[in-house]
């Protein structure tokens, strides 16, 4: 029983028992659906103002192809022919059009909700309440969020030509070749180490900014850096697994994709709460609390309580510094009429002399 209390105690336990009790896997089945819509829309509108953007840069508009297709697992047609989007399609959309109109209307819509829903999940997984914040002021902070996230996925896309482009450099000036299993190998963890790097800073944009919650910056930075690492192996897990499934089942040829996108949404879905669920349990052992309001409130409780203290313990040396005072005085004035009584009588035996 001691040895159960133990494991049962353990943080990995509690945090899968707070992902749980609050409802985690109905969360992230609904973050799933609504992700899949909105990432359709942007696509379109992405793909369209950034084929507008790299127009002149075939190497960059592969990149970013190919960091898409990295990061969301069999959302992007491969060269295998696994994926679910023709990425020569994409690239030739226009946003200037009705169908672009109606994908921007479409991932205003669904980015709002989406969004909006992530907050909401997040939070319930922190136990903190609704955020007071007005309704049209946390719109506009996800609208602006969300085109943060796009000039991420851009700029990622261009440290990672940087880095590729680097580093077959100096595997060149080296004399390894570019095609040998080792150089493979190295550009594929530069890429994997750009993607970590964008990971990390959206997952703390999703737990601070987003959610609009108080997180100390070593637990934030720690939970990050932790669903990080989680996502990257699902991305990696997620490809190898839709390109066994697409290749070597009949049955699930034509539905892998699909599926396989499915799957890989719900399970980010879950890392991103279950990340929320074991920096919430730190904090919790910490006694701080997620909300920003919650955490001034006790803050203020506690100085107020400080303050209570110390006055406290000065209660008794201020009675004793009292006490002396007092007997200073009447020592004083018994002093003051031991004189005043001496001066009279000098008075009188002067007036007999």
């Amino acid at each position: 029983m001691a040895s159960l209390a133990r494991v049962v105690g353990t943080r990995p336990v509690r945090t899968l028992g707070r992902y749980v009790g609050a409802s985690g896997p109905l969360l992230a089945g609904g973050l799933t659906y609504q992700a899949l819509f909105a990432l359709f829309a942007a696509l379109w509108v992405g793909f369209s103002v950034a084929g507008v953007v790299v127009a002149g840069d075939a190497v960059l508009r592969e990149e970013l192809v190919e960091l898409v297709r990295t990061s969301v697992p069999g959302l992007i047609e491969s060269p295998d022919g696994t994926g679910v989007v023709d990425p020569d399609l994409l690239l030739d959309a226009s946003v200037f059009g009705w169908t672009g109109a109606a994908a921007g209307l479409g991932l205003l819509a669904s980015a709002v909700v989406l969004l909006g829903s992530t907050r909401t999940a997040v939070r319930t997984m922190f136990r903190a309440p609704a955020p007071a914040t007005p309704f049209v002021l946390l719109v506009l902070r996800d609208l602006a969020l969300a085109a943060g996230f796009g000039i991420a996925l851009l700029v990622s896309a261009t440290v990672s030509l940087v880095s590729t482009t680097a580093t077959t450099t100096v595997l060149g000036a080296l004399g390894v070749d570019g095609g040998s299993l080792a150089a493979r190998v190295l550009l594929r963890l530069v890429v994997a180490l750009v993607l970590f790097v964008l990971d990390t800073a959206v997952l703390v944009a999703l737990y601070r900014v987003l959610a609009g919650l108080h997180v100390p910056r070593r637990r934030l930075l720690a939970g990050a850096l932790l669903g990080a690492g989680a996502v990257e192996l699902l991305k990696l897990a997620g490809g190898l697994v839709l390109g066994a499934a697409g290749g070597s089942n009949p049955l699930l040829a034509s539905f892998a994709a699909v599926i396989g996108l499915l799957v890989v949404l719900q399970l980010l879905c879950q890392v991103l709460l279950l990340g929320a669920a074991w920096i919430a349990i730190g904090m919790d052992d910490a006694g701080v609390l997620a909300d920003p309001v919650q955490e001034a409130e006790r803050l203020r409780r506690e100085e107020e309580a400080r303050r209570a203290a110390e006055a406290a313990a000065r209660r008794p040396f201020a009675r004793v510094r009292r006490v002396v005072a007092d007997a200073a005085t009447r020592l004083r004035r018994r002093r003051g009429s031991t004189d005043a009584a001496a001066d009279a009588d000098e008075g009188r035996d002067g007036g007999r002399r």
